[in-house]
């Protein structure tokens, strides 16, 4: 069952999808969450604290389901394309629920304060953080450098780059098949990446 505090944001995140953060008022969140305005600052502080801890969860949530996406597919046999275009598809899906995400990934700025002379409604919108590109980059070359160790990690960073990039622009401008995307991105690593001939070290003995 959510707690009070997740109701809370989960109430602001629905309130940041129909309009700008400066126009969120929080006896608003407050009551779509069914909750006193004092408890909302009983939870939060402010207002600033409540885009805080909603742009820290959305972080988490988003590279969370990086890495389960990455672990599936692995664990299913996928090759590296394959693996790659898992985490793919979730940052895509990710991006289109969240305005959160899709501006940390596409470094949009934030609106600018419409109603300045209102404290509550100037606060600062919530920014995830301007190195969650960088921490899917990590991700996706660590995944593919332990679980395909005949690939040569030098080669896997500038694929992974190169792939994330490729991801990137289908959220900036998504195309009209997601899946087709994904298959893409996994057809991109696979060509730029090169398996050296003999068995794969991780194996073992045949």
């Amino acid at each position: 069952m959510p707690t009070v505090r997740d109701a809370l944001m989960d109430a602001a995140f629905a309130a940041l999808g129909e309009r700008p953060w400066q126009a969120v008022r929080m006896a608003e969140v407050a009551a779509a969450a069914g909750v006193s305005r004092q408890t909302l600052y009983n939870e939060f502080s402010s207002k600033d604290g409540l885009a805080r801890a909603l742009a820290r969860r959305e972080r988490d949530g988003f590279l969370a389901g990086v890495d389960r996406a990455l672990a599936a597919a692995r664990h299913s046999g996928a090759d590296a394309g394959e693996c790659f275009a898992a985490a793919a598809g979730w940052t895509l899906r990710s991006a289109r629920r969240s305005p959160l995400i899709r501006s940390a990934l596409t470094e949009s700025p934030p609106p600018r304060p419409p109603f300045a002379e209102d404290p509550e409604r100037s606060g600062s919108p919530p920014a995830v953080g301007p190195h969650l590109v960088d921490a899917v980059h990590a991700r996706t070359v660590r995944a593919l450098v332990r679980g395909y160790p005949r690939l040569r990690p030098e080669d896997v960073g500038w694929a992974c780059e190169a792939a994330l990039r490729l991801t990137l622009s289908y959220v900036i401008a998504p195309a009209a098949d997601e899946q087709e995307s994904c298959l893409r991105v996994a057809q991109l690593i696979r060509s730029l990446l090169s398996w050296p001939a003999g068995p794969d070290p991780a194996a073992g003995p045949a």
